[in-house]
């Protein structure tokens, strides 16, 4: 069992508040997952530099000489800026390449998000603790996915934690299992050169949306060959640049509640994690269908 929730502003005047809206949302999905928490913001959808979130056990950690590392081998200059045991990498002509080399310089770090406008935050421990640790109720943007886990097939461990990033600007935040993740892992892996980081299978399907897309697909097209190509139960919620998305499996037995309103819509595990919102009483609040794509914004 694990919680998700996620909110997208369609007001841009709320926009400088979306930690505030949201935090409280992963504070109420507590219960359903007490392990640890994760946090993907998408901050300025205009936003042309690279940047890449990376994590090191370690506090406090060698930042600057990771960044001077990096600025050595992409033959540019690389910054560092540290958030609690996270830091936000920022340089380099893409952040496939500054994520590139990251994974081929420091062998040590592990990297979290790569895009121009996600950021991702996550770590053991319970959502109030996590939501403290990176301040999320100071950050600002258009939209947000969280996740917190109770873990059932791998480590408790930051790694394990979700959202999961695998393309630039696209994360997922997962509730269930699945079946075939491990002949999936592999072809992605060998046949399209998709790295991963993890043995979680939530990471596979944000993998496989990754791939899709590279081919050419909407991320709606992408979700509706999921339908065919991932063997499991699931709720996912999945963040791009442009907006988010929601899908359910054909069966649908994860909980998941939606509400929307002229100013904002959201989803979550759990109707408590809404309840809180700005103008949740008029509200129009449904049960997402299975096998049924929603999307908001340019997603």
């Amino acid at each position: 069992m694990c919680g998700i929730v996620g909110l997208y502003l369609k007001n841009p005047e709320l926009r400088s508040g979306l930690g505030t809206l949201f935090s409280p949302m992963l504070a109420q999905m507590r219960d359903r997952g007490p392990d640890s928490a994760g946090i993907a913001v998408y901050r300025d959808a205009a936003a042309s530099d690279a940047k890449v979130v990376v994590y090191h056990p370690e506090t406090p950690y060698g930042w600057d000489a990771v960044a001077g590392e990096l600025a050595d081998r992409l033959g540019c200059p690389v910054t560092a800026e540290p958030v609690a045991n996270h830091a936000i990498l920022t340089g380099g002509s893409s952040a496939t390449a500054l994520r590139d080399a990251v994974f081929a310089s420091c062998p040590g770090v592990r990297v979290m998000s790569a895009g121009t406008s996600l950021e991702i935050y996550k770590d053991v421990g319970l959502p109030a603790e996590v939501l403290d640790r990176f301040r999320v109720s100071a950050m600002s943007g258009s939209h947000a996915i969280g996740h917190t886990r109770m873990a059932t097939e791998s480590a408790v461990s930051t790694e394990g934690a979700h959202p999961f990033n695998t393309g630039e600007d696209l994360c997922l935040v997962h509730n269930g299992s699945l079946s075939n993740h491990n002949g999936l892992r592999e072809w992605l892996s060998t046949h399209k050169g998709i790295p991963f980081q993890t043995d979680n299978d939530s990471e596979v399907a944000a993998a496989y949306l990754t791939w899709r897309m590279s081919e050419g697909a909407t991320l709606s097209e992408a979700l509706e060959a999921a339908l065919s190509d991932l063997d499991g139960f699931y709720t996912f919620a999945i963040g791009t640049r442009d907006g988010f998305a929601v899908l359910r499996d054909p069966v649908a037995c994860k909980p998941a509640v939606m509400a929307e309103t002229d100013d904002w819509v959201a989803m979550a595990s759990e109707f408590r994690a809404l309840a809180a919102l700005p103008g949740i009483e008029a509200a129009t609040v449904w049960e997402p269908k299975p096998a049924t794509v929603y999307s908001w914004g340019r997603a």
